[in-house]
């Protein structure tokens, strides 16, 4: 299991027009292939104007089907140029959960509501 961390730093006073474009556009394109979104957040306090995305994935290599399939899709391919200049700067993160937290992701997974 792993889970992917996303951090976009945007440009100051964007983050509404970013969150416009995902929740319209973006979000029901990767709902449609992403397995489980962890989460999406903006930051309250320490570095601003960041939005951080994360995903669980059983493995790399389901992350890389899942990614080929959603970049292929032409919706997909229309959204990225509408948020890609409110970015300053795009970071990931692929992390493993700790051996005593794997049980409790996949449960936590498993009871996760369907979009």
């Amino acid at each position: 299991m792993y889970v992917e961390e996303r951090m976009y730093t945007l440009h100051p006073g964007k983050a509404p027009e970013y969150f416009h474009h995902y929740s319209t556009h973006g979000m029901p394109v990767q709902l449609r292939y992403l397995p489980h979104m962890l989460g999406y957040y903006v930051t309250e306090v320490g570095l601003q104007n960041m939005v951080v995305h994360m995903w669980a994935y059983d493995d790399l290599n389901q992350r890389e089907r899942c990614r080929d399939a959603l970049f292929a899709d032409p919706e997909w391919q229309s959204y990225r140029p509408k948020i890609h200049p409110l970015i300053v700067r795009m970071e990931t993160r692929i992390m493993k959960p700790a051996p005593f937290f794997v049980e409790r992701l996949k449960r936590m997974l498993a009871a996760e509501p369907k979009a």
